[in-house]
């Protein structure tokens, strides 16, 4: 079984966790109903990266976010390209999202480049998202290893 919470971490001031319950509460302004407005070939309800990133107030050193699966998995993208346009899945048709569909939380980078060809690629969309870590600088990445 996959975790059931998402951690954030690192250079924060407010280390925080959320379940997907918690996720549901967030203001309409922090989630996004269906990411296929902005991801035609996705689906899901999702929260907003950077609603979580300010709760957590990240410190001024944070350059990165470096984003952990469960299964040992992590891509480091720079924070600065990613914070207002990053998406994590949280809720599919209203229900959690399957692990068999990278649940219980998913990250999406929207208009993500192919695979090894930029920092912001269709590699780092994290499937089973546990752990959200902001970091001075690149952090852990094993998609090309």
């Amino acid at each position: 079984m996959i975790a059931a919470t998402i951690n954030i971490e690192g250079a924060v001031h407010q280390p925080r966790s959320f379940t997907r319950d918690e996720l549901c509460t967030l203001s309409a302004d922090s989630r996004m109903a269906d990411v296929s407005e902005v991801a035609p070939n996705r689906r899901g309800e999702a929260v907003r990266l950077e609603c979580l990133l300010n709760d957590s107030e990240p410190d001024e050193t944070a350059t990165h976010v470096t984003l952990h699966s469960a299964d040992g998995f992590s891509a480091s993208i720079p924070l600065a390209e990613i914070r207002e346009t990053g998406l994590i899945i949280f809720q599919l048709d209203g229900e959690p999202v399957p692990d068999s569909a990278g649940g219980p939380f998913r990250f999406l980078i929207p208009n993500a480049a192919e695979c090894r060809v930029a920092d912001l690629d269709a590699c780092a969309n994290v499937k089973h998202l546990a752990r959200i870590e902001l970091t001075a600088g690149k952090g852990a990445d094993t998609r090309y290893s």
